[in-house]
C-alpha cells in the first residue's frame, strides 16, 4: 500500500500476473486516461490512440507472467505502450493526421478569473505549443511526453527504453531546447 493507504499498481498487476486477472479493471481505471494522452501525442488520431490504449491492456493480460514486480510497473506498462505503438505505426505506414486534442492536464492555480484577452492569449499559446510538438521528431516528442505530460520519473523511462538516467535527462533537455526553438519560430512566422 501507498501513502494514501491505496495498494500500489506492482501489488496489483502482481495480483494479476498471479492469475486475478479481474484486478485489471483497477489498473485500467487508473491508467488509461494517461495512455490515452501518450498515443494521442504521439499519433494524433483519436479512434487510433483509443484502440491502442485497449491493446495495451489487452497485451498486459497476455504477457502478465513476464512482470516482475521488484521492477516499476509503469515503466513496464510505457514499454508495452511503446511497442504497440511502433507495431501500429509499421501497420499504417505514418498515416499522419492533425491533432485535434492535447490535454495538458496541469491546471493552474485558481485566482482571479482572467479576462478575454488573456483566455485567448493562452489558447493561441496552447495551439502553438501543439504545433510545435508536432513538429519535433517523434523521439523528442515521446520523451517530452512521457517526462512533462505523463508525470513519469527519468528512472522509469530509462528502463523503458533501456539506457541511463542520465542519457534520459540528457534527451528531456536537448528535447525542452528543440521544443523553444521551434515554438519560437512559430510564433514568429505568426507575427510576421
Amino acid at each position: 500500500m501507498n501513502a494514501t493507504g491505496q495498494v500500489t499498481d506492482n501489488a496489483v498487476m502482481a495480483r494479476v500476473a498471479s492469475g486475478e486477472v479481474a484486478k485489471m479493471a483497477v489498473l485500467f481505471e487508473r491508467h488509461h486516461r494517461a495512455l490515452y494522452r501518450y498515443f494521442i501525442s504521439m499519433n494524433r488520431n483519436r479512434e487510433l490512440s483509443e484502440d491502442l490504449v485497449q491493446d495495451v491492456f489487452f497485451r498486459m493480460l497476455r504477457y502478465r507472467a513476464s512482470y516482475d514486480a521488484n521492477q516499476s510497473f509503469t515503466a513496464w506498462m510505457y514499454q508495452i505502450a511503446r511497442n504497440a505503438n511502433v507495431d501500429q505505426a509499421q501497420k499504417r505506414k505514418a498515416e499522419v493526421v492533425g491533432i485535434d486534442e492535447f490535454d495538458d492536464r496541469r491546471a493552474e492555480p485558481a485566482s482571479a478569473a482572467p479576462g478575454p484577452e488573456e483566455i485567448a492569449a493562452k489558447g493561441q499559446n496552447i495551439a502553438l505549443l501543439k504545433r510545435a510538438l508536432e513538429r519535433l521528431p517523434d523521439d523528442k516528442r515521446e520523451i517530452l511526453v512521457l517526462s512533462r505530460f505523463n508525470d513519469l520519473k527519468y528512472e522509469e523511462i530509462a528502463a523503458m527504453l533501456g539506457c541511463e538516467t542520465g542519457t534520459v535527462k540528457v534527451r528531456v533537455f536537448r528535447a525542452m531546447r528543440a521544443l523553444e526553438r521551434v515554438y519560437f519560430a512559430l510564433q514568429k512566422e505568426k507575427s510576421a
